[in-house]
């Protein structure tokens, strides 16, 4: 929200108070307590009347600094409030005559104790950012509304990235960002998941800790500031220092969450009936049918709305009309080797059976009247499941169990972002603060009801702070448009950003039919994200009614995908241990990389893999490739970078790169994403620097906590490249050296990717000697 015209005016009937020094300031062995008036104090006079911002500064953990400010202290709502990890670590302390200072880990907040105002932030010697004149304070607008706003510094040339999933720019520099979930589509400012945090390249991030809505002006009213303000009477926000962005990202998960591991057979292809289409029993079989008989690996297939009987969404019964055998059909469903997920949604539509029931329990969201909050948005005469009721969540997950003993494995967890603010929860939580929230309750409360039976998986939609740790979470409606798979990648690539480790979309687009080459473009991307789904709404996704082609691409790239899943889950492995997302924005992976800065239309799949989706017909792609010399996986060619590439690619291919000096665990399967990824597995090596060495570690794929198959150690020394088995059982294991086409070993096998050598059975240890130039 903007407040002022230009630099030195308020708007028309707007007027604020900010702090001029930290005039009074008292410390214990945690935190200080400061005193900052909003006029100078020259005289003891000059303390009666007049707001006094009250600023606490604290650390929950080495290397974060929480700073919270409060006007009125008893106009604070309870509740909701974020989850924030705090491990009460030791700081640092310092109060003198002319400063007083916190310093937790490497990062150290400073205050100036005469005017002007001016809270720095620095780490190792180094200002990361500052609050001064005219930053932290109180703002009223005309309508006498109550803001509490700061803004922090932005250096020159530094760079903000961040806030959620936003599809415009990477870079957030001169945008205005509400925090405020919205059913927007991918077209717009407004978003589904909306993330109070943000980071920049300067090394270090932001996390406001507010629920409710919070206002970005990144450099957009003050161009060298990030402006943030809520209508409130508290504002608290976390400076976390890096000062890398991987760094960072560990240190915001570590605070609000990681996420849980989702079963490696949701890696795998889902096949969706679509939104409003007709489908019955046949139908699905068909399209099951038709997939195994053009040998296309299916892992889920996925109902959508209709499986329920229109305008009684939600009531959780299947139509008897077109599914008269529901659990005979899961029962088929299942012995095909066939996850089965259902489209649900936190609405009670009037028509359902459960209204009544809900109404009469008092489930369902109450006005201030007392009457059930209802409207005619989405289902005639709608009303909301009141999440905040224990009695209500067990009510609603004991209608989900019925579903789960019949054989459904997974939800789809839809909507969740119009919720009103007119409304009385049962735990009395504040209703703008909720708006949010509700989100996380929402998803929360159906995560929890499916990790009674084992590993959960969701395919939700809304999200606020914390929800990266029940994924995974889908970009929502798009067009089927090229312009619509760019605005997606943006918005995932923003998300993972925001802690988020998962993602999907819906290949093809949402909106519309697509035009066959953007379906089979959009194939590629979509098999080379976390999380793949065939979904639309009024027209089917299957490829074959598009052309044979596109049954072609979707197989090669399924089949890949299957292939790559022993690196994949390695990498949704380390996504709950340091909260790195699978799908990474270049600038996470070369935060030195100028050329990375700004590149929203590539990214990193793992740390290893460089993917940029195609977006256009013709095939005509500009992408960037950082240092060194990086291999193509698709043909073995060689790029060498730094530098822009310009290429022309087929249906059939996109640039899919290979880190230097990579390890890439190949899988021996091609027909599930679920099998023992240590069994068979090739560990393929690419561009080995002398001295090198570089640890495998293969996961279990049949584990819940995606535990280690097996260790191996890749290492070059001279002409001699090394693989050796560190941990787990004996099993079938093969070294493929990328490009060399001149070796030495006993067993060797050439290749069109290089040269290769399986190990013999029980065989710990490979070594090739390189011949000639590698």
């Amino acid at each position: 929200m903007k407040f002022k015209d230009g630099y030195w005016r308020m708007r028309a009937g707007v007027h604020g108070a900010y702090a001029v020094a930290a005039h009074d300031v008292t410390a214990d062995a945690a935190s200080l307590r400061v005193l900052a008036p909003t006029r100078p104090i020259t005289r003891r006079g000059n303390t009666i009347d007049g707001p006094v911002l009250r600023v606490d500064l604290s650390s929950p953990m080495p290397d974060v600094i929480r700073v919270r400010t409060v006007h009125f202290a008893g106009s604070v709502p309870d509740s909701p409030v974020f989850e924030v990890h705090d491990d009460a670590p030791d700081v640092k302390i310092s109060v003198n005559a002319e400063t007083a200072s916190l310093t937790s880990g490497a990062l150290t907040v400073r205050l100036g104790r005469d005017s002007p105002w001016e809270m720095t932030f620095s780490a190792d010697g180094r200002e990361l950012t500052r609050s001064d004149g005219k930053s932290l304070g109180i703002v009223h607008d005309p309508d006498d509304r109550h803001f509490m706003v700061e803004q922090l510094r932005l250096s020159a040339g530094e760079l903000v990235y961040g806030l959620g999933e936003r599809f415009g720019p990477l870079v957030r520099n001169g945008q205005a960002v509400d925090i405020w979930n919205d059913d927007g589509g991918t077209t717009s400012e407004l978003a589904y998941k909306n993330i109070p945090f943000y980071l920049t390249n300067r090394g270090y991030g932001v996390f406001v800790n507010h629920p409710g809505r919070v206002s970005f002006e990144v450099g957009s009213e003050t161009v060298s500031r990030v402006q943030f303000s809520v209508e409130s009477h508290d504002l608290e926000y976390l400076i976390i220092h890096g000062p890398t962005p991987a760094d960072i990202l560990r240190r915001y998960t570590a605070l609000t969450g990681r996420p849980a591991l989702p079963p490696a057979w949701s890696f795998g292809l889902w096949l969706s009936t679509s939104f409003t289409t007709d489908y019955d029993e046949a139908t699905v079989a068909s399209f099951v049918d038709g997939m195994a008989e053009r040998d296309l690996p299916l892992s889920v297939f996925h109902f959508d709305c209709f499986w329920m009987r229109q305008y009684r969404w939600c009531d959780f019964e299947w139509d008897p009309e077109v599914f008269p055998d529901p659990e005979g059909m899961l029962r088929r469903l299942k012995d095909r080797g066939l996850k089965v997920c259902l489209w649900i949604n936190p609405y009670i539509g009037q028509a359902s059976s459960l209204f009544d029931e809900g109404m009469a329990l008092g489930h369902l969201l109450r006005r201030p009247d007392g009457t059930v909050w209802q409207d005619d948005h989405w289902q005639a005469g709608r009303a909301l499941v009141d999440f905040t009721s224990p009695a209500a969540r067990e009510w609603y997950t004991g209608k989900l169990r019925g579903l789960l003993d019949m054989g459904v494995d997974a939800f789809k967890t839809d909507f969740g972002e119009r919720i009103p603010t007119d409304v009385i929860y049962a735990d009395g939580s504040d209703p703008e603060r909720m708006h949010n929230y509700y989100s996380l309750l929402y998803n929360q409360t159906v995560h929890d009801v499916l990790a009674e039976r084992g590993a959960a998986v969701l395919f939700a939609r809304s999200a606020t702070v914390g929800g990266q740790r029940l994924p995974v979470h889908w970009g929502g409606d798009c067009e089927s448009t090229y312009e619509a798979m760019a605005e997606s990648l943006r918005g995932g690539l923003s998300l993972g950003m925001a802690g988020f480790g998962f993602w999907s979309h819906d290949i093809g687009g949402f909106e519309g039919r697509p035009d066959p080459a953007v379906f089979k473009r959009w194939v590629a991307f979509g098999l080379l994200s976390s999380h793949s789904r065939l979904h639309g709404s009024g027209s089917y996704r299957v490829p074959w009614v598009f052309d044979e082609e596109s049954v072609d691409v979707l197989r090669s790239f399924t089949r890949l995908k299957s292939r790559l899943m022993p690196y994949l889950y390695g990498a949704a492995v380390q996504a709950t241990t340091d909260g790195l997302p699978v799908m990474r924005a270049m600038q996470l992976e070369f935060p030195g990389d100028r050329g990375c800065d700004h590149l929203d239309a590539q990214y990193m799949l793992g740390p290893d893999l460089l993917v940029a989706p195609v977006l256009s017909t013709e095939g005509d792609i500009s992408y960037y490739v950082p240092e060194g010399v990086w291999t193509r996986l698709l043909d073995g060619e060689t790029v060498t970078g730094p530098g822009w590439r310009r290429e022309r690619h087929g249906f059939d291919s996109l640039p899919l790169l290979v880190r230097p000096g990579a390890v890439l665990p190949m899988g021996a399967r091609e027909d599930r994403p679920d099998y023992d990824y240590a069994d068979g597995v090739t560990l393929q090596a690419y561009q080995l620097a002398d001295g090198s060495a570089r640890t495998v570690t293969v996961p279990d794929g049949a584990r819940v906590d995606g535990g280690v198959s097996a260790v191996f150690e890749v290492s070059r020394t001279g002409d001699r490249i090394r693989a050796r088995r560190l941990q787990g059982a004996p099993a079938r294991w093969r070294l493929l050296l990328a490009g060399v086409r001149e070796a030495r070993h006993p067993r060797l096998e050439m290749t069109p990717g290089g040269v290769r050598v399986a190990a013999e059975p029980g065989t710990d240890d490979i070594e090739i000697i390189l011949e000639g130039a590698a």
